[in-house]
């Protein structure tokens, strides 16, 4: 189930979304450009890595936490496309409803959430968890709350088109999200392997659902078109 766009109006441009999907494309082919090597060191460095975040608050560990809140790294072309796929198509309609500025903090916020929620879900995990889904997770409850009611185009592959409510899209696929992220923490290699940071995503999006109503909306925005 792959969203295509949806048919809620903005009335802004979003520079804060194509600048995040940029930075996010370009941090791509800077890893293209490295050795498989190095690029190992640079997700143990940047990414989130919940054993060692834990070492650091506990002060067992000199390091630092700061490349660990910069979800800009991607492990392969079809994790980035999804991710900035997602972005286009919910984050201009948050940056609209929230402004420029605001919406840059929601978006970073959100992706503190969702790795704060990995991390306390995964505790003894020592594989790096890297990638955008968690902060954009936050976008889509966002979405989820202010425009329930906008179509999503959603393309089944080989042939299929049809259009859905975004509260079905996105309700399923938050609820595909926590059945996953449970049976993932119920089995034994869940602590030690990795694979796809479910609880990231569950953390993102409720952390998305409960802050657009604390930011609450930009001051003269026009409110018509909207749901």
């Amino acid at each position: 189930m792959i969203p295509l766009r949806d048919d809620q109006p903005t009335f802004s441009t979003p520079f804060v979304n194509y600048f995040l999907i940029v930075l996010n494309v370009v941090v791509f082919l800077w890893e293209l450009s490295v050795g498989h090597r190095a690029l190992n060191s640079v997700m143990f460095e940047f990414g989130v890595v919940p054993h060692h975040t834990l070492a650091v608050l506990a002060g067992q560990s000199p390091d630092g936490l700061a490349t660990a809140i910069l979800p800009f790294l991607h492990a392969s072309f079809l994790h980035v496309a999804g991710n900035m796929l997602f972005l286009w198509i919910f984050g201009d309609n948050i940056e609209d409803y929230l402004g420029h500025f605001m919406y840059l903090v929601f978006y970073l916020v959100s992706g503190l959430a969702a790795g704060a929620t990995h991390i306390l879900i995964n505790q003894a995990s020592r594989v790096p968890s890297i990638g955008a889904s968690g902060a954009i997770a936050g976008v889509m409850g966002a979405y989820f709350i202010l425009y329930p009611r906008a179509r999503v185009l959603i393309w089944f592959p080989p042939i299929f088109f049809f259009h859905v409510p975004a509260w079905l899209m996105l309700g399923y696929w938050f609820v595909m999200n926590f059945l996953s992220g449970t049976a993932t923490a119920i089995a034994e290699t869940s602590q030690t392997s990795g694979g796809i940071a479910f609880w990231a995503h569950v953390g993102g999006f409720v952390a998305g659902v409960i802050m657009i109503n604390l930011f609450g909306e930009r001051p003269h925005r026009y409110r018509y078109g909207t749901w």
